[in-house]
């Protein structure tokens, strides 16, 4: 009865299930006893300890299960290839092979559709013959439905479902639907990563460490061109933003190059930070600027900000306290050709502010007219810690602006885990400038960096009365006969 497919429609029949639901174990062989009298071809061999492992129930729910790997892999630390081979049972149709390609289209949403298992297989009976493999999924019981039938007719096929053994090997399986059946059930499967050239980071949850070295050989194995999968071991919480990390699998060669918005950059992603993620955002800013502005970047990195400014013909500042950043920004900028155009710093951010930043925008800020069309932006992407900086702001220059539209544009980044993390990120800066911002600043969502931890980007041009310090005219008079107010006296002392 199995093996000659009638067994699902069998059961399906309301005289058989209600009877075979009212009889006791022999009589139900009994049931298919007689109804194999009725389907010519069909015989019984009564066997009573074989019951419970019907190929009926093995073909379902190889069926429902079609791409998952052999149970047996469940626990498995040590990859094994083989250990995931399993056969499982599908629907093919035989078909001349003069009209398999018509077929194929006609039937392309019955049709088995898996990357990397073959569609189309020969027919070990007949050498004019092919044998297309349909959806088990899309053919419920093995059994063709009326718009397939219909199909079938016009292309004069006969409607007949067969059953293949379909051999499904480690190749056959995706990342994903590997990892869900080694992990123990239940438990969250890392199949996600972030590419930095031809190195894949990780960043694995307790309950996977045991699987660590396993997960790293499967993502090379289902990733070309990944040969290197690390894992970071810690937070990034050292003075150069770099993170300890270990080689789950491949070669340990961690200098990469990567490509971003058409810019190449060279780096080694042990010593220095870098995260594809911030792609976008990067972009971002560089089309804020036009030829001929100003960019100060504080904490440079490899030059991701920098060096896209640089060749969109800006002039650039850029600093790194990392002396490994700030040799391979140096490297980077030769390799695009951008080190003429871009003045480098090994220095702590706040020194870099008060020193190099500080003498520039003394010097030309005064020479800036209203007609002028030169705008000074300061990049402070350090989210842990650059709102800390703002301060820095606070009366960094002395006298008085002669253009307010010239005053220097900040793009300060932060993370947030407040319930209104843009609301959040205002009020840190402000406190930080000792001014308000309302109004007067714009704050944008980089990305959700953990759940309830966002990045964010504000961004607002530093207040004259923050940027500036005016000295009194009268400092040298009693401080009874001074001239200045007492609002002048107030804001000096909200701003010192």
């Amino acid at each position: 009865l199995w093996r000659f497919g009638y067994s699902a429609r069998l059961l399906k029949t309301n005289h058989f299930r209600t009877a075979a639901s009212n009889t006791s174990f022999p009589a139900v062989w009994m049931l298919l006893a007689q109804y194999s009298g009725r389907i010519p071809g069909l015989f019984v061999v009564v066997k009573k300890n074989t019951f419970f492992t019907m190929p009926e129930t093995v073909e379902d729910k190889a069926n429902l299960e079609l791409y998952s790997p052999h149970p047996e892999v469940r626990g498995m630390t040590l990859l094994n290839r083989e250990a995931f081979k399993r056969t499982v049972v599908v629907p093919v149709l035989k078909v001349k092979k003069e009209i398999v390609n018509t077929l194929l289209k006609s039937l392309k949403h019955t049709v088995l559709q898996r990357p990397g298992l073959k569609r189309v297989v020969e027919d070990p009976e007949d050498e004019d013959s092919r044998l297309v493999i349909l959806d088990p999924h899309k053919i419920p019981e093995f059994s063709l439905g009326e718009l397939e039938q219909e199909v079938l007719k016009q292309l004069n096929v006969r409607p007949e479902v067969s059953k293949y053994n379909l051999e499904l090997t480690y190749e056959n399986f995706k990342s994903e639907e590997i990892l869900r059946a080694v992990l123990p059930e239940g438990q969250e499967v890392t199949s996600g990563f972030s590419r930095v050239g031809h190195i894949a980071h990780l960043n694995l949850r307790d309950h996977q460490l045991p699987y660590r070295h396993l997960i790293g050989q499967v993502i090379i194995d289902k990733n070309p061109g990944i040969t290197c999968v690390v894992n970071k071991t810690n937070i990034i919480d050292s003075t150069y933003r770099n993170f300890q990390m270990e080689v789950l699998a491949g070669e340990s060669k961690l200098v990469t190059k990567v490509k971003e918005n058409n810019i190449a950059y060279e780096l080694d992603f042990s010593k220095v930070y870098w995260n594809p993620r911030l792609s976008t955002e990067h972009g971002r800013i560089i089309e804020l600027l036009k030829p001929g502005d100003v960019l100060f970047d504080v904490f440079a990195g490899i030059g991701p900000f920098a060096i896209p400014a640089a060749k969109k013909k800006c002039h650039v500042f850029a600093n790194d306290l990392n002396p490994e950043s700030y040799n391979w920004l140096l490297h980077n900028c030769k390799l695009n050709k951008v080190d003429n155009k871009i003045k480098a710093f090994n220095m702590d951010g706040r020194d870099f502010l008060l020193g190099p930043v500080k003498e520039e925008l003394s010097k030309e800020l005064p020479l800036l007219k209203e007609e002028q069309k030169t705008s000074f932006h300061i990049v402070m992407n350090l989210p842990a810690l650059a709102i800390e900086f703002l301060d820095v702001f606070r009366h960094l220059l002395v006298g008085e602006p002669c253009s307010t539209a010239g005053l220097p544009t900040v793009h300060c980044y932060g993370f947030s885990k407040h319930d209104d993390p843009t609301k959040d990120i205002q009020e840190r800066a402000e406190a930080s400038l000792g001014t308000s911002l309302e109004g007067r600043c714009s704050t944008y969502l980089v990305r959700n960096v953990a759940p309830n931890k966002e990045m964010l980007c504000i961004s607002f041009q530093i207040p004259a009365d923050v940027l500036y310090k005016r000295p009194c005219p009268d400092e040298a008079k009693p401080a009874s006969k001074r001239l200045c107010t007492s609002k002048d006296f107030s804001e000096e002392k909200l701003l010192s």
